[in-house]
């Protein structure tokens, strides 16, 4: 029997002119590094880093539910509404969540449509943060699927989502990680796959501002899996390549979920990653 050291707790924001109620899971000490979770997940993606004694020794890692998953729930009269993540509402929800905490620059480490967002923060708001980490990120890829089908009364969102991304899973991957990894999809709420993809296959505002990234002030660096379909080495390239002095990764046994889907290959790549990251003094509580 063992009590995991992670902790969860709750923080109320308001994003849009109205409070959420997010969900926080933290590990560690030391330097803070948000972990943002890919589109229809949660915060469980990354339960192997926060349970990894090594990592944890130096670095608080916080990772939070966005609002319509996991255990932050929409927002009142969301039964009214269309969930459709924006970029706007995205960073407002980031920034919010590092200002209620109280964090002074924390590393920022996205995967996914995490990934993507971190690199709008780059260029957007460098000064709140001291680097990003880019996870399967890239400046833009329309979509190779329709994903208008992923609300319908006729079939199993979820499971329709778990079946998608599992293109994305490395066949390197332990069974039992690849079927966790797949299970959170299955456990999304009806629509919440959907709205997310919104923000990641149709925001192409990014790819003009990555110029404007200063990687001297705040370095970026992006990871990518070589059995990512979503978004390839080849994407995460060209990304990096429009970056001036951005950093770039591939992992070759590993694909879009590589935190969740092969923890034990991804660990190496998310150290190397941290030692990237300049450490500042941690302020007091």
């Amino acid at each position: 029997m063992s009590i995991e050291p992670i902790t969860g707790r709750y923080l109320t924001i308001t994003v849009e002119g109205a409070p959420r109620r997010i969900y926080f899971e933290e590990a560690g000490q030391g330097r803070p590094v948000i972990c943002l979770h890919t589109a229809g997940a949660d915060t469980r993606q990354w339960r192997h880093l926060m349970n990894d004694a090594d990592i944890t020794a130096t670095n608080r890692l916080i990772a939070f539910d966005m609002p319509w998953h996991g255990k932050s729930l929409p927002p009142e009269g969301f039964e009214t509404q269309e969930y459709l993540l924006t970029t706007q509402a995205y960073i407002e929800t980031i920034l919010a969540v590092v200002d209620g905490l109280g964090l002074d620059r924390p590393v920022l480490a996205g995967c996914s449509m995490g990934g993507r967002i971190a690199l709008q923060l780059a260029a957007l708001h460098p000064d709140k943060f001291s680097g990003f980490i880019a996870i399967e990120a890239s400046d833009f890829q329309a979509a190779w699927y329709d994903i208008d089908w992923f609300d319908r009364p006729d079939a199993h969102g979820g499971e329709m989502g778990a079946a998608l991304v599992s293109a994305n899973i490395s066949p390197f991957a332990p069974r039992a990680e690849r079927e966790n990894t797949l299970w959170m999809f299955k456990q999304s709420g009806p629509g919440v796959f959907r709205g997310d993809l919104s923000f990641y296959t149709r925001d192409e505002s990014l790819i003009a501002r990555l110029g404007q990234i200063d990687t001297e002030k705040t370095p970026v660096h992006i990871i990518v899996g070589a059995y990512d379909l979503t978004c390839t080495p080849e994407d995460a390239k060209r990304t990096a390549d429009a970056i001036p002095g951005a950093t770039l990764a591939v992992m070759d046994e590993l694909g879009h979920f590589p935190m969740s889907e092969h923890p034990e290959g991804f660990r190496p790549f998310f150290a190397d990653a941290l030692c990237k990251m300049p450490v500042h003094a941690v302020k007091a509580a």
